[in-house]
């Protein structure tokens, strides 16, 4: 019993294969059951069993109700596909209910069971489902990903999840669709991604992408692609701009303190090659990052470098701050760098749009801009966050280890008071 003297929800997973491929304690809980809930295809996996079956509502708010209203028993059971806790129904009620209210029992989750018939490694894979979100937004994470497991829905078959990738211009994957995984009707088809267009599957798949060997967009061009904090030459940069790149400890530090959502707006002011709008917007997979920036060849980098890393939500916006921000929308971080000397109008100017919790970083590398960036900032917000990166690189010399000291710069941020972000 919890401590309101309600009694615990048991969130059972259960597999294609029913009660069958239950452990001997799973099926006990099954068989003490005063009342279980679960969607009527998982009711009928239960077979016969003293308690009440109840069918689980398919919108999530009169679900909720039904689940209060469960624990009035004396051991109710919540039944679902797989793991309850990998793209199912327990962190939906924890996080609605509180943890106390339940426990969970997990089965094999048939993304774990597509992986080993299909005898890849599912660590390293870009895991989702499609139940709750558009094609559109996953496309570019598959883009770069060695492997990618996705379980389909009603609107999402693997046909049309191909077809959407070949549109795109991804086409360097070979294809798994794995049906009713645990059934006698269990079916692996192997199949290139046109060849799926137009094929009919089971509801009840898993869909995995294992890229081919020497694909394009393969991770990484050097050093392997990372999240944010890439090494420098990740980023194509013209010979004008040569080492004008943010330094990959520096940019790690700065998209720290801007504390990037999935759903953020970011503008990056002053952005040259990209390389920090590039990672932001990574950070970003859902929201837009704008990188401003005058120079027309490192405009064209920007989209270069985008591409190159499958951030299609990076928008280059040609022209000078603060005279470019005047049609952009309000942002949730802003990263200036690149500064000239007219520091105080355009950091007043990206103050002033910011919203309400968001954060200003601003890169700068001498003392006369640090000054005249503090002040500026100091004057807007308090505190000021003032960093002097100082780094040295070991490198490797024969059989010695020296270091070189990268250029150093300082960082600065502040955070606008208010109520915050949600």
């Amino acid at each position: 019993m919890t401590a309101e003297g309600r009694s615990k929800l048991v969130i059972l997973g259960i597999g294609d294969d029913g009660t069958a491929g239950l452990t001997e304690s799973a099926r006990r809980i099954l068989a003490e059951a005063d009342l279980i809930l679960g969607p009527a295809s998982t009711l009928a996996q239960v077979g016969r069993v003293p308690g009440r079956k109840v069918i689980l509502e398919a919108e999530m708010p009169a679900a909720l109700e039904q689940v209060r209203a469960s624990q009035s028993a004396s051991r109710p059971v919540l039944v679902c596909g797989g793991d309850p806790l990998f793209y199912g129904v327990a962190r939906y009620l924890c996080d609605r209910l509180g943890k106390d209210a339940f426990e969970v029992v997990p089965h094999v989750s048939s993304m774990q069971l597509a992986f080993a018939r299909v005898k890849e490694s599912w660590e390293d894979a870009y895991l989702t489902s499609l139940a709750s979100r558009p094609i559109e937004s996953v496309i570019d994470r598959i883009r770069t990903a060695e492997k990618a497991g996705l379980f389909s829905s009603d609107q999402h078959q693997p046909g049309k999840v191909a077809r959407a990738l070949l549109d795109h211009g991804v086409d360097y994957f070979r294809a798994y669709v794995c049906e009713n995984l645990g059934s006698p009707d269990e079916r692996v088809t192997q199949a290139e991604l046109g060849e799926l267009v137009g094929m009919d599957f089971s509801p009840l798949n898993v869909l995995i992408l294992i890229r081919k060997a020497g694909g394009p967009d393969q991770v990484g061009r050097k050093g392997g692609r990372r999240l944010f904090g890439n090494p420098e030459d990740a980023f194509a940069e013209g010979r004008s701009a040569t080492g004008l790149v943010t330094q990959a400890e520096v940019r790690a530090m700065a998209l720290a303190q801007l504390d990037i959502r999935p759903t953020s707006v970011v503008w990056d002011v002053g952005a040259g090659s990209g390389s920090l709008a590039i990672e932001a917007a990574q950070l970003a997979s859902l929201g837009a990052v704008y990188a401003i920036e005058p120079e027309a060849v490192d405009v064209a980098l920007i989209r270069s470098n985008a591409e190159a890393f499958g951030t299609a939500n990076v928008r280059a916006v040609a022209g000078r701050a603060p005279e470019a921000l005047a049609d952009l929308p309000d942002p949730d971080a802003v990263f200036i760098g690149g500064l000239g000397r007219q520091f105080d109008p355009l950091i007043e100017a990206a103050y002033g749009r910011l919203r309400a919790g968001g954060t200003l970083v601003v890169n700068v590398a001498t003392l006369e801009s640090l000054s005249s960036s503090y002040g500026a900032m100091k004057r807007l917000g308090e505190p000021v966050r003032v960093w002097n990166v100082m780094i040295s690189r070991g490198v490797e010399q024969m059989e010695t280890l020296r270091f070189d000291a990268i250029p150093p710069s300082f960082l600065l941020a502040v955070t606008k008071s208010g109520a915050g972000r949600g």
